[in-house]
């Protein structure tokens, strides 16, 4: 089984960074890691294709740096990586990320697309329902348990009440949420062999995707400071008074 694991780099969260005073954007430093949530996704295929016998091939899209992020998911046990790294795509939209993603998985061959619900740096939620659609295969999304063989692949869905059983045929995209299955920690021989593992580089015009499209960031500004509240002292009449100001606050 082919299994394609979309992983992204990001600064480190315990790091203190700066915007860039023109474009408003991160300035991401070359020293970046692997998405924590991401994680689990690698984790997850690689469970899945020990179990049938395939492969992992790493798909990322931003600035590889160092590179440090993808060696460490190849520690894991990754076979390869493919990195779309281009200039033209900073700023991009969920839509161009999903695009070059896309492009990138085709190319490359696929029967099982695994990725986190949403980048840390990012939170936007939709890239891996866009791939989907873009791939033209089916969509499981917020997989908390996934069994995958047979032509099929069968996830339990998170909901407010439990979970769903959701199946598909192959190939297909899923979504896993923190805590599908416990990555695994590098071994010292796996980031010794992570050295060696083929990583591809593209850009956006190797795969033929538009950057035309990407976001601008007008104005960044402040959160203004919360202001003090208001302590009522209960005399046996505070309800009214609270009951008063929910009413000027259009509330009831």
């Amino acid at each position: 089984m082919q299994v394609v694991v979309c992983v992204k780099q990001i600064p480190d969260p315990s790091g203190t960074y700066t915007l860039d005073p023109e474009t408003h954007f991160l300035v991401r430093p070359d020293e970046q890691v692997l998405d924590d949530t991401d994680r689990y996704g690698v984790e997850m295929g690689l469970q899945i294709a020990q179990a049938h016998g395939g492969s992992v091939t790493l798909v990322s899209m931003g600035p590889k740096g160092s590179m440090q992020g993808i060696r460490q998911a190849l520690a894991m046990g990754a076979d390869r990586a493919v990195v779309v790294d281009d200039a033209d795509l900073k700023g991009s939209d969920a839509l161009t990320t999903a695009q070059v993603l896309a492009a990138a998985i085709q190319r490359t061959g696929f029967d099982l697309v695994i990725t986190g619900t949403e980048s840390t740096d990012g939170y936007s939620g939709v890239v891996p329902q866009m791939l989907a659609e873009l791939l033209d295969v089916p969509a499981l999304t917020y997989a908390t348990e996934v069994e995958a063989g047979d032509g099929k692949v069968t996830i339990n869905r998170q909901t407010s009440a439990g979970y769903d059983v959701v199946e598909a045929s192959l190939p297909a995209v899923v979504s896993v949420t923190a805590g599908v299955v416990e990555p695994r920690y590098p071994t010292f021989k796996g980031i010794m062999d992570a050295k060696k593992k083929e990583v591809e580089e593209l850009t956006a015009s190797d795969l033929g995707v538009d950057t035309s499209l990407r976001q601008r960031v007008t104005a960044v500004e402040p959160a203004p400071e919360r202001e003090a509240g208001v302590k009522i002292e209960d005399d046996g009449e505070a309800h009214l008074k609270v009951v008063e100001l929910l009413q000027q606050k259009k509330v009831i």
